[in-house]
């Protein structure tokens, strides 16, 4: 069989709300919402880069359970969770708290990642990298 050529555009990730964490995440990165179901509100949103190369969905999962970090037995997993760069990494943390994240317990790289949950309880790292 021939290999087919493909190309990972981004994912999908529920939410109980897909507006308000489009909003969280676009603010975050300094990207847009680009589209979102006007007749099912709060089911699916769109968020782009600002070159247009990447994006994050988001769709309403009901009931939606957010994960638990760090992970434990019989409970919900996160399943995969975002790794962002930010320019500094405290000012990084502020932010993200200002736009509604909270800093988790659990820090396994303290100093060096900071473990966010998005407002839905999501695990995401910051980290000091390239933007």
């Amino acid at each position: 069989m021939d290999v087919v050529r493909s190309r990972l555009s981004g994912p999908v990730i529920g939410c109980g709300d897909a507006f308000a964490l489009a909003e969280f995440y676009a603010a975050l990165l300094g990207w847009s919402v680009v589209d979102r179901s006007e007749k099912l509100p709060g089911a699916w949103a769109l968020v782009r880069s600002p070159a247009g190369d990447q994006k994050l969905e988001f769709q309403r999962e009901e009931p939606f359970v957010s994960p638990v970090w760090p992970t434990e037995a019989g409970e919900q997993q996160m399943g995969m969770h975002l790794d962002i760069a930010v320019e500094d990494l405290a000012a990084g943390v502020d932010y993200a708290i200002s736009l509604g994240a909270r800093v988790a317990e659990h820090q396994p790289q303290e100093g060096r990642v900071t473990v966010m949950l998005d407002p839905a309880g999501h695990p995401l790292c910051l980290f000091p990298g390239k933007v």
